[in-house]
């Protein structure tokens, strides 16, 4: 017995599947999807992204920081997000709408990312962690990203855009500074930008138990 249209047919039922639940059914729910009105501030959710935060996501993209960490925070009763405070809510697809390329990632070798701007909003504290990590945070396995910035000797008053605070063995010596490239800026910026603490109503915040 022939069992080649069979296997065609399968073949075809597979593909097909596939396709209504990966395309049709996901462009039908979420394609038409837009920004709500932010009552309180009279602007849109989620908010718009300055030019710098979106150079900074290709920094980002570039840099491979998508493999060590996700931005998405798991829906509460599956996992333990919202309790280590990695958001104050479970991550939905509007949170995604201004990301050309949403980094959503599959490990968590470092934390969660989604609200990383609301957790850590002090711009000198990103530059610190990403030239020398484990001066900020002990236990970090981070490679440092020293290559996004400049040591150089002061001249005359020191650079507005020096890093404050640096330590450890590649801190600069006195007299010198580090101040951080175009890229580390747009990096932070980024960084800094990452904050889904907005309420939306198809993701509410758990109620206290």
């Amino acid at each position: 017995m022939n069992k080649l249209p069979l296997i065609f047919v399968g073949i075809f039922l597979t593909f097909t599947s596939a396709w209504i639940g990966l395309v049709a059914y996901p462009t039908l729910n979420l394609g038409e999807m837009q920004p709500l009105p932010d009552e309180e501030t009279g602007g849109v959710l989620p908010p718009t992204t300055s030019g710098l935060a979106v150079a900074g996501q290709k920094v980002y993209a570039s840099s491979g920081c998508v493999y060590c960490h996700s931005q998405q925070v798991r829906w509460s009763p599956l996992s333990t997000d919202i309790a280590k405070g990695l958001g104050p809510r479970q991550t939905v697809a509007r949170d995604y709408l201004r990301e050309k390329v949403a980094f959503l990632g599959t490990m968590r070798t470092g934390p969660d990312l989604s609200n990383i701007g609301a957790r850590q909003p002090d711009t000198n504290w990103h530059h610190q962690h990403l030239f020398e990590p484990r001066t900020v945070t002990d236990w970090s396995i981070m490679p440092s990203y020293r290559y996004l910035y400049k040591t150089q000797k002061i001249e005359g008053q020191p650079s507005s855009d020096a890093v404050q605070g640096l330590r450890g063995p590649h801190a600069p010596k006195l007299g010198y500074e580090v101040v951080p490239s175009e890229e580390a800026k747009a990096l932070v910026a980024y960084l800094l930008s990452l904050k889904k603490n907005y309420k939306l109503p198809e993701s509410p915040e758990p109620s206290e138990p």
